[in-house]
């Protein structure tokens, strides 16, 4: 997932005092306080697609299938969410067919019907959501696309018999873990097509969002409908700890940790800001303290369409030259030097490293090429510490003999400007991408096909479009993953890196950090989705 960052959390504090949480039909008594570093994007699951997003909503609105409860690798893992099983799939992979859960309802009372998905999959077409790639191989989504009108052709449903029939245009290994995705959660049929973040839809997860102020705050009950069957028909869902969650936005990162360490808060998801990150982590580490790792890779692209970085002895020349152990400092912990494209976490992940740090061989090649055009724009967001980081890379880039002008642009218009193809001097820049689910696919096509080179919305922002790697990324998109594929997607890693389009740094770590009335042990922390709010529980 693009431009995704700094997931924020939540504080615990007991309505009624630490000391006197209590337990009613295993439900803890109390409130979880909780607080973000800032609003999510969304609160409406088919807009959402920020990480801030994604936790809020991971226990609240279900997909047909998920991603088990779990920490690491096993989280990794789909099961099934609305619907009794994994998907059959057929017709050499372009037809899915699923059966929904008898019984479930929607925590207003309403019940869950097949219709509602493909209601859902249009919605998410309407509101334009950034997600809708993902769906666009559903046989006639592209034209619903279009036209916003007559239905998507490529779903069969019977809502007496809850039988779901998805059929593609062609096969995609992947299209599994897009089902799971928070944006193909299913809503009521006829959920309006307006952002719905101020009054969130009802839900059909262990919580429901009841109230927000957009910017500011938004609170959790407990799905009344989950304790009177959801819970009993979806046993791979957990059902949650506490009763109510109460969440709130904290900017100042020195405030929301200093609320951990005196008890008023209890748990914040974001990391500790870079000055007090290591005195946390020595402190308390492994009683209140966790280190996450996240499916994420940090890089710095390169235009290969642009001089000077259209002669690929100058981009190798970059990668040696970058230093990601000097990053890793830079990062003050929340990173994890690396050098490769797939991060830990993906299938097909190895760790190598073709361009181990050397500047005096970079020097060496830049002198051989003696490029004539040694202007080069450098864009970075301006959120600490990506900015400092884009910093130490004009430097390196200085250093080679480019005269480079660091160009920093507020956060949140960063992505759409450096994705806009009208913007001029797009030489070069800093980049994260998170997984938008624990497929290879997703670090590949989007950011080095051909394909994905687009006018606006660009996310190919090295401009990487060669014919022999392009048949291969859409070769593999089309088979379902195995030993073979893994090899293959590792084989390809190495393939584009040997290309040099981009320079990958590091992976980025997140941090749990909970005060003492929380039972940091029991906190799940889903590759994906982040913290888990059915994990979080008091002494």
């Amino acid at each position: 997932m693009s431009a995704v960052l700094a997931l924020s959390g939540l504080i615990a504090v007991m309505s009624l005092g630490i000391g006197g949480c209590g337990r009613s039909g295993g439900v803890q008594a109390g409130t979880l306080r909780a607080t973000y570093s800032s609003f999510p994007d969304y609160l409406d699951p088919q807009l959402s697609y920020s990480a801030e997003g994604w936790t809020a909503m991971y226990d609240t609105y279900l997909p047909l299938l998920t991603y088990a409860h779990a920490n690491g690798d096993a989280g990794s893992e789909l099961v099934p969410a609305l619907v009794e099983s994994l998907p059959k799939v057929s017709d050499g992979g372009r037809t899915y067919t699923f059966t929904l859960r008898r019984g479930l309802r929607y925590s207003d009372g309403a019940p869950i019907r097949a219709s509602d998905f493909p209601a859902s999959i249009e919605r998410l077409f309407r509101v334009n959501s950034p997600a809708s790639p993902f769906f666009t191989v559903i046989v006639g989504a592209e034209r619903f696309a279009r036209t916003k009108a007559g239905g998507i052709a490529g779903i069969d449903v019977d809502d007496a018999t809850g039988k779901i029939v998805i059929h593609l245009t062609e096969p995609r290994g992947s299209f599994a873990n897009a089902l799971a995705m928070i944006n193909a959660a299913v809503l009521p049929a006829g959920t309006s097509a307006q952002d719905q973040t101020a009054s969130p839809p009802p839900a059909s997860g262990p919580y429901e969002i009841v109230s927000t102020k957009v910017g500011r705050s938004w609170s959790y009950r407990r799905n009344p409908e989950w304790a009177r069957r959801n819970g009993r028909l979806i046993p791979e869902v957990p059902a949650g700890h506490v009763a109510a969650i109460d969440v709130k936005v904290v900017r100042n990162g020195v405030t929301r940790t200093h609320e951990i360490e005196n008890g008023e808060a209890d748990w914040t998801q974001s990391n500790p800001p870079a000055d007090l990150y290591a005195k946390v982590k020595e402190k308390y580490d492994g009683t209140q303290f966790r280190v996450e790792h996240t499916i994420s890779t940090y890089f710095f692209w390169m235009n290969t369409e642009r001089p000077p970085f259209d002669d690929l002895r100058v981009r190798r020349a970059v990668n040696y030259a970058v230093d990601p152990a000097a990053l890793e400092r830079i990062y003050a912990g929340s990173l994890a030097a690396a050098h490769e494209i797939l991060p830990p976490g993906i299938p097909g992940h190895r760790a190598y490293d073709l361009y181990p740090h050397d500047m005096a061989k970079a020097k060496r090649l830049i002198a051989a090429v003696d490029p004539a055009d040694r202007d080069v724009t450098v864009w970075a967001n301006d959120e600490t510490p990506n900015n400092e980081a884009a910093q130490y890379y004009q430097a390196v880039l200085d250093e080679l003999g480019f005269q480079a002008r660091l160009k920093e642009v507020n956060a949140a218009n960063y992505f759409t400007l450096i994705g806009n193809q009208s913007t001029p001097e797009l030489d070069t820049g800093w980049m994260d991408w998170f997984a938008d689910h624990p497929h290879p696919n997703d670090f590949v096509q989007p950011l080095f096909a051909g394909e994905s080179i687009k006018a606006t919305g660009n996310t190919n922002y090295s401009h990487t479009d060669v014919p022999r790697l392009n048949a291969k990324i859409t070769r593999l998109a089309r088979e379902r993953l195995g030993a073979r594929q893994e090899r293959e997607y590792a084989q390809l890693d190495r393939e584009i890196m040997e290309l040099a389009p981009i320079v990958p740094y590091g992976n980025y770590t997140a941090s749990t950090f909970v005060s003492s009335a929380i039972d940091l042990d029991a906190v799940v922390y889903n590759p994906t989705f982040g913290d888990d709010l059915t994990s979080f529980k008091f002494k």
